[in-house]
């Protein structure tokens, strides 16, 4: 009895931690927060967020990996050619259906890549990152939306208190464990924005900005957007040295095979 209880306490704990991301979203869950008084006010802070950024990232492509909002709204400010949103629940505004830890893209393909709330609702967090990166150009820029755990929002989701109409299944990741993640991929963190629905007047900071009031409040909102840029340094082929010339060893003339050969 004593080693079948080691076995399922040994496979409990097995399970606890290999479970690395949340569970995927589904279609009526995520109907049911679009639905919701809470879920139309976030979407319309985080519109307004992406207002400020978006225009600024030119190039031709722009994809919103995962499925938040509907008919492109996230998108709606971006000034790039070609727009597209792709999903993984059908009826819900995707231009394709895909894998999130597969994606059918060439790499270095994409201008910018948005992830709305996408990496919250993944098996693996880490393999949706490195596809991301992989398909961005060597400029490209990656926008993240996602819930901060160290929020009143946070902690009601970890006693149990989660907003009725939120979609369960969701692991939330803080900024600064995201900075490390984007740093292994060659992506560099220039900016991020920290607002809630109680707190509607922050505005979009910088790393470098100086301190002021609005950040002792920062650590207390629910919802951050993430804005990473690739950086590739480019590797310059330097030549081949030219090699030396050899240097005469002897004196006087060599003889080859029975040839003679003078030297210059």
């Amino acid at each position: 009895m004593h080693l079948g209880k080691r076995r399922t306490e040994s496979s409990m704990m097995n399970l606890h931690f290999g479970r690395h991301g949340g569970r995927p979203l589904s279609r009526d869950s995520l109907l049911q927060w679009q639905r919701s008084v809470r879920g139309q006010r976030l979407l319309t802070l985080e519109e307004r967020e992406l207002k400020q950024v978006l225009p600024d990232m030119f190039g031709r492509h722009i994809l919103q990996i995962g499925q938040w909002d509907q008919d492109q709204r996230l998108l709606s400010s971006a000034a790039m050619l070609h727009c597209a949103v792709l999903g993984a629940n059908s009826g819900l505004g995707a231009q394709a259906l895909i894998d999130y830890e597969q994606l059918p893209i060439m790499s270095k393909t994409v201008d910018a890549v948005i992830l709305p709330h996408t990496l919250e609702f993944v098996r693996s967090p880490h393999t949706l990152l490195r596809e991301a990166s992989r398909i961005l150009t060597d400029r490209g820029w990656l926008v993240i939306l996602g819930f901060n755990p160290w929020s009143l929002w946070g902690l009601r989701e970890r006693l149990g208190l989660r907003h009725r109409a939120f979609p369960a299944g969701a692991r939330y990741y803080g900024v600064g464990r995201l900075c490390d993640w984007l740093a292994l991929l060659d992506l560099e963190t220039t900016a991020v924005s920290r607002f809630g629905s109680g707190f509607p007047w922050s505005p979009l900071r910088s790393l470098g900005d100086p301190w002021s009031l609005g950040t002792l409040a920062a650590p207390l909102l629910s919802n951050y957007l993430l804005v990473a840029k690739k950086r590739v340094i480019p590797i310059n082929r330097i030549g081949l040295a030219q090699r030396a010339p050899v240097r005469r060893l002897l004196g006087r003339p060599l003889s080859v095979s029975g040839a003679r050969v003078e030297h210059p």
